[in-house]
């Protein structure tokens, strides 16, 4: 069984006005060596970019129930924090608030800060970044090269970014959009071979301007990974944990193609992009690129195409029930940018989408929107295969 983990970025905010705080620093300063304690595994909190946001990161997991026990308590502790300073976190890709960002200082953001200028300066975007462990790089390479057809649908079923500045931006993932302006982010043409990998990165670095490529999926620098970059944060915890089961059966389907001796679609990034683009602009509400064919379709025939593909993976795993009812549940009432919409349409307040969004991201009780509004109850799955008890994949459902 491939090992799987997650990082996920939070937004630290008022919890009365919505708006971002910058907080990181004094929230890890002050934190107590005894916190965690009753944490196992203890989930680790960072600064990124900027002062208004913390990452959580798991440890590496084999099951969902593990990696799911450990994203709610990452969400849980690192709220604790914030509540200290009279903050919350929440899992929200992009502020609905306008803010002006208070830039993280040290030796890389500095650089990125001063290179990218105002890319950099109003990059205040939450990611959830998946990383699943491969045998070696020229595995890594060729899943690589095998899962980029298949990253798109995963942007739509994330996508929790519809407002930028105050205003809603017409995108489901304006995140993707922001994210985007960076020089090497998006998806990749085929490598072919992990020296080719190595050599394309070490000639992005060679131009003065890329630190680490952003690409939409890369080998990671630090583990024994692949990490795929493409998601929005989850506003709600069990759609983080089926995308990280799909990322992981993505993986093992593409390492099973490369055992098989099946070529990868070599399909341009240039289309890619625009497959990026579909599920960027229209979350699961318009068409997306069919992986295969590489021409429009409704979201539901293209996610079931998805779902498809990765099936024997899912349920080798034991996953496969717990995310076909995920899928039937987002397809059925929405994904985080429809629930942010939702909230925000019922008072034309942005404060509302906020604190509507910090009750999702900690399953507390919200009165923004009436009851059923995307936090309908779905059975979720143990290892055995079966319908398992709500606290077995540590998952409350409303």
């Amino acid at each position: 069984m491939r090992t799987l983990g997650v990082e996920e970025e939070f937004l630290i905010v008022d919890p009365y006005d919505g708006s971002p705080l910058p907080l990181a620093a004094d929230l890890l300063r002050h934190q107590d060596p005894g916190d965690q304690v009753h944490l196992s595994p203890n989930p680790t909190v960072t600064v990124e970019m900027h002062q208004e946001q913390l990452e959580v990161i798991t440890h590496p997991h084999s099951s969902l129930s593990g990696l799911a026990a450990e994203i709610v308590a990452g969400r849980s502790y690192a709220d604790s924090l914030a509540r200290r300073a009279g903050a919350r976190i929440v899992a929200l890709a992009t502020s609905p608030l306008a803010v002006r960002p208070h830039a993280t200082s040290n030796d890389r953001y500095d650089v990125l800060l001063e290179r990218f200028a105002l890319t950099a300066r109003e990059q205040l975007t939450c990611g959830c970044h998946v990383h699943v462990s491969v045998d070696s790089d020229e595995e890594g390479v060729a899943i690589l090269d095998r899962i980029r057809s298949w990253l798109a649908p995963l942007i739509a079923l994330s996508s929790s970014s519809p407002f930028w500045n105050g205003t809603d931006s017409g995108y489901a993932s304006f995140r993707t959009q922001a994210w985007n302006r960076w020089s090497s982010a998006g998806p990749t043409e085929v490598f072919g071979s992990a020296r080719a990998y190595q050599r394309m990165v070490a000639d992005l670095s060679g131009t003065g301007v890329v630190i680490n490529p952003d690409f939409d999926a890369r080998i990671s620098a630090r583990h024994p990974t692949v990490e795929i970059r493409v998601s929005d944060v989850c506003l709600d915890p069990r759609d983080t944990v089926m995308i990280a089961a799909l990322v992981r059966a993505l993986v093992e389907t593409a390492a099973r193609e490369r055992e098989a001796g099946q070529a990868p679609d070599m399909v341009p990034a240039i289309i890619l992009r625009q497959g990026t683009f579909l599920a960027s602009r229209w979350g699961i509400r318009g068409d997306l690129l069919d992986p295969i064919t590489h021409r429009p379709d409704t979201a539901r025939r293209v996610i079931g195409v998805l779902y498809d593909h990765v099936r024997d993976a899912l349920e080798e795993a034991g996953d496969a029930t717990y995310v076909w009812e995920s899928l039937q549940r987002i397809l059925s009432t929405g994904t985080g940018a429809d629930r942010q919409r939702q909230a925000y349409e019922r008072r034309g307040r942005l404060a509302d989408v906020v604190t509507d969004a910090i009750g999702v991201t900690h399953h507390e009780p919200t009165d923004v929107l009436p009851p059923g509004n995307g936090l309908a109850a779905v059975p979720t799955l143990g290892s055995a295969g079966e319908p398992a008890r709500e606290d077995e994949l540590g998952l409350l459902t409303a």
